[in-house]
């Protein structure tokens, strides 16, 4: 059958004048407001299902073979052999001891393919990351009580309260709609997280992220909230809610019963906590909440903003906060390392600060990785791959520091998004580039990496008179590392995709963690490892005694 490009021409044109007419935004720049784009709210309207899956035969191809051992049969059997002595080894024996601390990482937005993905952006398609080498892994299945594509309000809710919640709304049960100040209010309608479990049981607590500390990932920590755009009184009011009936989320960090018990909070957003007028902050009340947490924890509390403050703290400091950035932490492939701390270098001070604290009772550390989500949003694959190597330098430092003997290190990450690895690429071609087994049915070469939807499809057309067209990738610098990849669908910013994401394990009770299961079991596993809350745990099962 010949393709038709007058056909898919005026079929494109038809689309483009569809979003004009109706309002619909293609160009990035025509909102300021970040995370409106990103995690739109919306009502939700069944559609009926019109699309016809076409099966096509596979392409005869042609390789470049690698040069080397993987040509050798003996190669590929030494190395099934090798797997499965290490298998055998793991899991011969169940580690039962007490989960006496537990590190919870969370890669936001760390879909499946990104890991495929960043493991040929970290060296070849054979690499691994440390956490990929945990003995234990499964799946959890990531939707929202109302909503089949889960957000980060929701999940956090699920993997740190063991509920799940609607769409946009964080610490609440699913009786609690969006917008819902009056729900908000009703303290029945609250969870709590597994940071306010292990303080009731003495522990030592600290979250970490490179996003804003009030963004839906850690203020799942702490906060109860029915918008998780509700970052400070301003956001609130813009809503027609009112603040001293729905507390904004930096101020729940400072003054709520877990957020003024963390010993060691690290992120970005101080914009939150300052007034708009006198700092240059987002506050419209006129409090500085800075300041109100340093005399709030006295003189060992100590507040910092940059990396050389991070790394000059006094031994004395048994609370911390840092806040690096206005906004969220920059991209590792955009930071100042001398100003700003990276991710390991906020978790290597975090577990020193924690391992004092804890006076023998041990700690829970929440970890994110949350720029590999935003990333995502802009078609930024570069961007999203290396945010993920890093987050795997804090996975492995974390390792290096504790003992598999008494802390259970629980990696995961909320849901996915729709970039796919596509084509039949030669192995080690460039995974952020052109691929190279064949070309489009347009005659133009295609990358590997693309989106379901998302800002770069208008990026990668050209518009003429007869229609349009694909631009021509061996035209376009793939490797500058603002390149937006190419999507199906024209959004302003893409979405997150609805596929099971990855939980990985190690250390005391980390065989809970295999299989298929909803998200919000996460929680209850770490708990029974840890004896943490009031349901069934390895203590009250008499496997440990009572902490």
């Amino acid at each position: 059958m010949l393709f038709n490009y007058k056909f898919y021409s005026q079929f494109f044109i038809i689309i483009i004048v569809f979003y004009c007419s109706h309002g619909l935004a293609i160009d990035k720049s025509t909102t300021d407001d970040d995370e409106e784009r990103m995690h739109p709210l919306f009502n939700f309207k069944a559609t009926e299902r019109s699309a016809r899956l076409e099966k096509r035969a596979l392409p005869m191809l042609r390789f470049e073979y690698l040069k080397n051992r993987e040509l050798d049969s003996n190669h590929w059997q030494e190395l099934g052999q090798s797997i499965l002595e290490k298998q055998l080894k793991s899991k011969s024996t169940l580690n039962t001891n007490l989960a006496k601390n537990v590190i919870m990482f969370l890669g936001d937005g760390m879909s499946i393919p990104t890991l495929t993905a960043g493991r040929v952006y970290m060296g070849g398609e054979e690499k691994q990351f440390s956490f990929e080498e945990f003995p234990y892994m499964g799946l959890s299945k990531t939707y929202c009580v109302n909503t089949q594509v889960a957000d980060s309000a929701c999940t956090a809710t699920a993997y740190l309260a063991g509920i799940k919640a609607n769409y946009a709304t964080i610490g609440l049960m699913a009786a609690v709609s969006l917008y819902d100040c009056a729900g908000q209010n009703n303290t029945a309608h609250h969870v709590s997280s597994l940071a306010a479990w292990a303080q009731a049981q003495g522990m030592a607590t600290g979250l970490i992220t490179n996003t804003r500390i009030t963004h839906a990932s850690p203020a799942g920590i702490f906060a109860h909230i029915a918008n998780r755009n509700w970052e400070d009184d301003g956001h609130v009011l813009k809503d027609n809610g009112d603040p001293k009936v729905c507390p904004d989320i930096a101020h729940q960090m400072i003054y709520s019963a877990v957020g003024r018990k963390l010993n060691v909070i690290l992120g970005g957003g101080r914009k939150h906590f300052l007034p708009e007028l006198k700092s240059n902050g987002s506050r419209l009340d006129g409090r500085n909440l800075i300041q109100e947490w340093k005399s709030l924890h006295g003189s060992t509390a100590h507040y910092v903003e940059s990396r050389e403050e991070l790394f000059n703290l006094p031994k004395s400091a048994d609370k911390l906060l840092g806040l690096f950035a206005m906004d969220h932490l920059p991209y590792h492939l955009d930071s100042d390392t001398t100003t700003t701390p990276s991710l390991d270098e906020m978790v290597q001070v975090a577990l020193h600060i924690l391992k004092t604290q804890s006076q023998g009772k041990g700690y829970f550390l929440f970890v994110e990785g949350g720029r590999i989500d935003h990333a995502h949003h802009d078609s930024l694959a570069m961007k999203a791959l290396d945010e993920t190597v890093e987050f795997d330098k804090a996975v492995q430092l974390a390792q290096l520091q504790t003992s598999n003997d008494d802390t259970l290190i629980v990696v995961t990450s909320d849901h996915s998004h729709t970039m796919s690895v596509a084509g039949y690429s030669s192995r080690k071609n460039n995974i952020v580039g052109i691929n190279n087994s064949q070309m489009g049915l347009d005659g133009l070469p295609y990358a590997t990496l693309s989106y379901a939807n998302g800002p770069g499809y208008t990026n990668n057309l050209l518009t003429k008179s007869t229609g349009f067209q694909r631009k021509n990738l061996h035209q376009v610098n793939m490797d500058d590392k603002d390149y937006q990849f190419p999507s199906a669908v024209p959004l302003d910013s893409e979405t997150h995709g609805g596929d099971d994401v990855g939980v990985f394990a190690k250390g005391p009770f980390a065989h809970l963690f295999t299989g298929v299961y909803e998200q919000n079991f996460i929680p209850h596993a770490i708990a029974y490892a840890s004896c943490l809350g009031s349901q069934k745990t390895a203590c009250s099962d008499g496997l440990h005694p009572r902490r």
